[in-house]
Parts: C-alpha cells; sequence; structure tokens
C-alpha cells in the first residue's frame, strides 16, 4: 500500500464522495495512488483538487458560517439554486465535535444537532449561478446548504468535515470488531486516510493512534502475531508522531514479550530516534522515557548487542563531527540515570524511612516516631550489638551532600573552614565510622539493565562534541549511593572518568570537581580512599596532573591535597609518580606543609627517586634566587622600555635585590602571561601596569594567589577575559579594563 501523501489521492478535486459507501468497500478497492478517477454523475461539477497543488489546511474545530435548509426532493435542487432567489440564512457558530454539527444558538436550522452518521454525502458547490464557496451536506428529509466567508474557508470547512465524519465512522466500526481480517484492512484505511489528508494538525495524525490504542486495549488477548500486523499497519503514522500514553503501554508489553521482533528494529527505530531528536521533557512523558528504555534493552539483547547499540547512538549523532540535534545527550541522558536508579529501586526503598542529614547531624535527637527503616545489606567491622544502617533520605536523583574532614584522633565530624559539617559523601556511602562499607548485590535482570545503559554513558563519553555537556550533566554525580557503592557500577563507569580526565579542555576536566565549593565531586571518589578508587591511584593521578594545569586557585586546590590526601601523593611519589613529585615540590614551595616533621618527610620522598631529586634540586636554586631577589635595596619604581620580552624581565630580576619595589610598569611591552612567574617573586608590590601587553587569564591566576600586597592592576588593552577576573576575587583594590 502506498502510504505517501500528494496528488494521488484524488484525479479531481471533488470526486464522488466515499463516505456515502460502506468502509469495506473501500477496502476493496485499488490502492489510493492507483486508483482511476471517478466522475461523479450528479448534478454538481467538481473543481480539480487543491491539495494536489501543495495547499493545506488547518483542522478547524469551530467557526462562524451561513446556514440555509431546503426541505425539498433533490430532484429539484438544481432550479432551486439556479434561481436568482434563495431562501433564507442563518448565522450560526458551528462546533464539530467528535461525534455530529453542533450550533451554540440552538435554534432555527440548527436546532437540532447534525449527527455525521445522518449525513449521505458532502460536497462543493462550483457551477456558475450557485452561491458562492458554499457546501452541500446531503440529511435526511432535505438539503443544507453552508456558505462560508471565502474560498479558503470553504475548503477548510470541506476537508474538517469529511475528516470528523470519517474518524467517527472508523471509531465505531473498529469499536466492535468482527473478524480481524477485516479489522486489520480498516486500519490500513484508517492510516490511508490520516497520511492522504490535506489537513495539517496533531489530531490528524493522533486520533487514528488513539482509535487502534482503544482497540487494542480492549482486546488484551490478541496474539503475538495479530499485535505485530496492527504495529506494521500503523508504522507509517508512527514515524513522524509521538505514540499516546496507551499505545506506549502496549508497545512496552511488546518489547517484554518479544524483545528480539523485527518489528522492534523495523517500526520502532525511527520512531525512538524521533523521540530521542525531539522531546524536550521527559518529566511530562514518562511513557515515552520506558518506552525508549525498553527498545534500548530490546536491541542489546540482539547478536552482537553492545554493536548494535553503538550504532543505534551513531545513528543518532550523525556522520559529521557535530550532533546536529541538541536534544539527543540529555535525552539519552536522562534515560541512562533512570535505568540506574531503576536498577537499585529495592534499595533505595528501603530507606524511605531513614533519618535526614539534619537528624544525623543532631545526633538522630528526632528519630523516636519513625519506623525502623528497611536496613540496607552491610558488613559490621567487628562483632557486638547491631547498630542502625546510617542510610539518608533521598528524594531526589541528586547527591547533594557536603564534603567534611574527619578530625585527627576523634568521632566527632568536623568541616572545612566556611563549610557545613554536614557528613561528606564517602563517609555516608562507607555507613559511618562505625560501619563497613555497604555491599550492593543486583538480580540479574538489573545487572543487565545497569551493564546495558553505563555502557551508552561509555559511548557518549567517546564523542568529543557531546563530552562537555556529558561531563556538566554528570557532575552533580546524579546516581543514589547505593549506585556509588556498587563495585561493579564504579568499575563500568570508571572508563567515562577516564575520558574526562584525558581531555585538555577545561570545561571537560573541571567537571571532576565538586559542583561548587564544598561538594564531593568524581575527584574525591576515585581518589584514594574514596569509595570508588579501585587501583593504585594511577587515576587520582591524572586527575591532578590536568586540574593542575587549568585550575583557577591553584594554591588552593594544594591545600585541599595537602590536607585530605597527602599521604596518597607521598605513596605515589615514592612508587615514581612524576605528577605527585611535582606536587610535592610545590607544596614544599609555597609552604603549603607547615608540620616540620611532615616537611622533612616529604622532602625525603622527593629524593628517594631520580627524577624527584632532579625536581627538588632545581626547587632548591629557586629558592636561593628567590631569597637574593628579595632581599631589601633595589629601586621603589621601575619602567622598562617598549618591546622588553619575558626573557629580558627573567634577567633583570636576577640580576640583584628588588625588595624595595612598589610600582612596576610594562606598558606597551611583550610580556606575556608567563612573566607571572617572576613578577609573583616581589613581594612588596603594590602597583602593576599591564597596559597593551598579551599578559592573559593564566598570569592572572598566579598573581591573585602570590601577590597579597597588590593594590592597583592595570589591564588596559590586554586579552583577559573574565574568566580570568574570577581568579583576582577581592586581591586588588583598584581595577581599571577597557
Amino acid at each position: 500500500m502506498d502510504f505517501g501523501g500528494g496528488g494521488g489521492l484524488h484525479s479531481k478535486q471533488y470526486s464522488q464522495s466515499e463516505d456515502s459507501k460502506p468502509l469495506l468497500e473501500e477496502m476493496s478497492t485499488p490502492p489510493v495512488g492507483n486508483r482511476r478517477s471517478r466522475t461523479g454523475s450528479g448534478p454538481c461539477r467538481r473543481a480539480p483538487q487543491h491539495c494536489s497543488s501543495g495547499m493545506r489546511y488547518k483542522l478547524l474545530q469551530e467557526g462562524d458560517i451561513q446556514v440555509c435548509v431546503i426541505r425539498r426532493h433533490r430532484t429539484f435542487l438544481s432550479k432551486i439554486l439556479a434561481s436568482k432567489f434563495l431562501r433564507r440564512w442563518e448565522a450560526h457558530h458551528l462546533t464539530l465535535t467528535e461525534s455530529c454539527l453542533l450550533s451554540a444558538t440552538p435554534t432555527g436550522y440548527m436546532e437540532t444537532a447534525v449527527a455525521y452518521g445522518a449525513m449521505e454525502d458532502l460536497q462543493p458547490l462550483c457551477w456558475d449561478g450557485a452561491p458562492k464557496y458554499c457546501l452541500q451536506l446531503s440529511i435526511p428529509g432535505g438539503t443544507m446548504l453552508l456558505q462560508a466567508a471565502n474560498s479558503y474557508l470553504r475548503e477548510q470547512w470541506f476537508y474538517s468535515m469529511q475528516w470528523k465524519k470519517k474518524m467517527h465512522k472508523y471509531s465505531k466500526v473498529l469499536s466492535n470488531p468482527s473478524r480481524w481480517e477485516v479489522v486489520l484492512k480498516e486500519i490500513r484505511a484508517l492510516v490511508d486516510t490520516a497520511l492522504t489528508s490535506p489537513l495539517q494538525d496533531d489530531a490528524v495524525h493522533q486520533t487514528p493512534l488513539h482509535i487502534v490504542s482503544a482497540l487494542l486495549a480492549e482486546n488484551p488477548s490478541l496474539s503475538i502475531q495479530d499485535h505485530e500486523n496492527i504495529i506494521m499497519a500503523i508504522a507509517p503514522l508512527l514515524e513522524n508522531n509521538t505514540p499516546p500514553p496507551e499505545l506506549c503501554d502496549l508497545f512496552l508489553k511488546h518489547f517484554q514479550e518479544c524483545p528480539r521482533s523485527t518489528v522492534v528494529t523495523e517500526v520502532f527505530t525511527p520512531m525512538v530516534q524521533r523521540i530521542l531528536k525531539h522531546n524536550m521533557d521527559f518529566g511530562k512523558f514518562p511513557r515515552l522515557r520506558l518506552f525508549t528504555q525498553e527498545y534500548i534493552l530490546a536491541i542489546s539483547e540482539l547478536n552482537a548487542g553492545a554493536d548494535v547499540v553503538r550504532k543505534f547512538i551513531q545513528s543518532l549523532h550523525g556522520p559529521t563531527g557535530l550532533c546536529p540535534h541538541p536534544r539527543v545527550l540529555p535525552n539519552l541522558v536522562a534515560i541512562c540515570l533512570a535505568a540506574v536508579y531503576s536498577c537499585y529501586e529495592d534499595f533505595i526503598n528501603s530507606r524511605d524511612n531513614s533519618p535526614s542529614l539534619k537528624e544525623i547531624r543532631n545526633g538522630w535527637q528526632q528519630h523516636g516516631d519513625r519506623k525502623p527503616p528497611l536496613i540496607l545489606r552491610s558488613c559490621p567491622l567487628e562483632a557486638g550489638p547491631p547498630t542502625p544502617s546510617i542510610a539518608l533520605h533521598s528524594s531526589d536523583i541528586l547527591v547533594d551532600l557536603e564534603q567534611n574532614q574527619r578530625a585527627s584522633g576523634g568521632a566527632a565530624l568536623t568541616g572545612l573552614p566556611g563549610l557545613s559539617s554536614e557528613p561528606d559523601l564517602i563517609d555516608c556511602l562507607h555507613g559511618g565510622p562505625a560501619f563497613g562499607a555497604p555491599t550492593v548485590q543486583l538480580p540479574p535482570l538489573a545487572d543487565r539493565v545497569l551493564g546495558c545503559f553505563v555502557l551508552i554513558l561509555k559511548i557518549l563519553s567517546d564523542y568529543d562534541d557531546w563530552r562537555p555537556a556529558l561531563a556538566s550533566l554528570l557532575q552533580p554525580i546524579p546516581f543514589p549511593k547505593e549506585a556509588l557503592a556498587h563495585p561493579k557500577f564504579t568499575k563500568e563507569l570508571k572508563c567515562v572518568i577516564q575520558r574526562f580526565a584525558q581531555d585538555p579542555r577545561q570545561e571537560v576536566h573541571s567537571c571532576l570537581l565538586g559542583v561548587r565549593s564544598g561538594k564531593d565531586g568524581w575527584f574525591q571518589l576515585y581518589s584514594p580512599g574514596g569509595v570508588a578508587c579501585d587501583d593504585d591511584g594511577d587515576l587520582f593521578a591524572s586527575m591532578v596532573h590536568i586540574l593542575m594545569g587549568s585550575c583557577y586557585k591553584t594554591k588552593k586546590f594544594l591545600l585541599s591535597l595537602a590536607d585530605s590526601k597527602l599521604e596518597s601523593c607521598v605513596l605515589l611519589a615514592l612508587r615514581g609518580n612524576k605528577t605527585m613529585v611535582e606536587i610535592l615540590c610545590l607544596m614544599l614551595e609555597y609552604d603549603i606543609i607547615e608540620n616540620g616533621d611532615t616537611r622533612r618527610q616529604v622532602v625525603s620522598t622527593v629524593q628517594s627517586t631520580q627524577p624527584g631529586l632532579h625536581t627538588y634540586s632545581k626547587l632548591c636554586e629557586r629558592q636561593r634566587e628567590l631569597r637574593e631577589l628579595q632581599r631589601k635595596g633595589g629601586p621603589v619604581r621601575l619602567t622598562l622600555p617598549s618591546k622588553t620580552t619575558d626573557a629580558d624581565l627573567a634577567r633583570l630580576l636576577s640580576s640583584g635585590s628588588f625588595g624595595n619595589l612598589e610600582s612596576l610598569s610594562l606598558a606597551f611591552t611583550n610580556v606575556t602571561s608567563a612573566c607571572a612567574e617572576q613578577l609573583i617573586k616581589l613581594p612588596s608590590l603594590k602597583q602593576l601596569n599591564l597596559w597593551s601587553t598579551q599578559f592573559g587569564d593564566a598570569g592572572l591566576r598566579l598573581l591573585s594567589e602570590h601577590l597579597g600586597s597588590l593594590q592597583v592592576l592595570n589591564l588596559c588593552e590586554t586579552p583577559v577575559t573574565d574568566a580570568g577576573l574570577l581568579a583576582l576575587g577581592c586581591k586588588c583594590t583598584a581595577l581599571t579594563r577597557h
């Protein structure tokens, strides 16, 4: 059957109306595109059909129109219409309901509604002498004439009434099916009607889908073959239209009963692609999300299912380096998150009545009236009386737990300065100091679902254009705590985190940190001591390396490492990790480590390897030069000539003492951000003029951390951006920038 629209539907504008014929007779005729034009023998001459020339009309639901009813025999109609004097006309506001033509003022000709089943024929009048823009509607006992304001409105009324009449007939016929062979033909005719209609409206395609949905809902005992035949019949409508919720439920049942059916790949693939490309909110259409989720699970069960899923995502992305559909990635991530959440649903439900973070912080003072929660299986550290499981209340998909630090030698939880004192994510996952790490065991079905959708996250991270948005979506750690405590999940997700850590773009690897200050991020989870860390710190070292190259607050980042990860850094440095050796040397250079014994231990660690010994020698040399530079003496103000370079500035500052230098002008020179390494050695610098230089954001980061006495900074005509200015904070009391 030809499901395409266009001119094949009518060879003339108004062929003899098919509404007056039984529906089964329609199915006995040849396909629409091959039908011969039938010239009616009635009294009216029909004009060529407008839709063949591309005219489209919006489906009318109501409107104003002139009505006249002729209560005479139809053989005298031509004489009456040809006369100059016509019966009186009444103005009515008509509404096209689901079953009848109804007037807002039920008086006169429209005192009673005209049911669609009572309409025998509907056609326009198009000969000389006939009323303009008029439709002829044959009803029992006479003829009703409807006159519109113009020709376009007349066509709109004609096609709208014709479509309403057909939908009423199909709905009535399919509501009481007798033989399923006949029903299948009727469904195909219904689809053909929707596809070839010149009307443009969502209801034109949605109404047939609702009719079929009601048919399937009323006949739940249909065989799988009957289901597939009906799905194949409505397939042309599904390609460009979203199925209604009831139909989605029936499709979900089909997925579960026969996931390897050819219908899954032949019919549902275009529909799922359209959903992922155009859907704006799965919250409003949850059945579409479930339908898409079950489709992906179905294709993953095919032979070489992982390759099939990969090819499906590749078809969504497209062959170019940039995906042209911005909604694909957020929709896929939303489906993956919902699927992962469903895998741990039983564990999540077990903590519905568990205490909140505030109650845990206050010592559970208000939990006396609570029902005892279902305990998540855990392994206690030692034998003893049973202790309550710390299962945190979570009604949201986002993990929102504050980062804190356990005080050494005490059991109380104390936070970093300026942060709240709620337990951090890692402590919560371990269940607190008195509990072992919870063990999560998934049933086989949930385990298969988890593997499928974590695979999708891996595939998404392979695309360079998707990786920044994917990192941003996953930065808040939008997974339940039970998933983060599950070794299989964190091991599979580790590939995605590695992709982020290897990406040189700051917008990607910066998402390894918490979504805001004080929040745990992937960096904390996959660092040594974190619940997701399953290696010797290789991933941790790569994350530190990439973050140190772009972190705005390098000194602050080093402080956090020294505060919570110093032992891990020392251990990795002993094993010869160059990144950790550089980190320890920076801690020594910036005086991050205040304890003398700890400093000596770090120095010994750095000197224990050949790369570390070489790096430490350079550090000692820089420290000697710095002490020489910072000795009191030298000029108070200094202005360098134009065309001065970074190398010139370095040679100048290494030639003597500049401990008294308070004002330095580098305006109109050729210095860049690289000279910041020399400028931070000037402890008394208060005024710095960088007008018309190539000094950028990277240099500002260093200045903001090391020049605490800087008061005036001139950045006129420099490549500094807003991101660089954020690094300055409140370090400068005066700042000019053009």
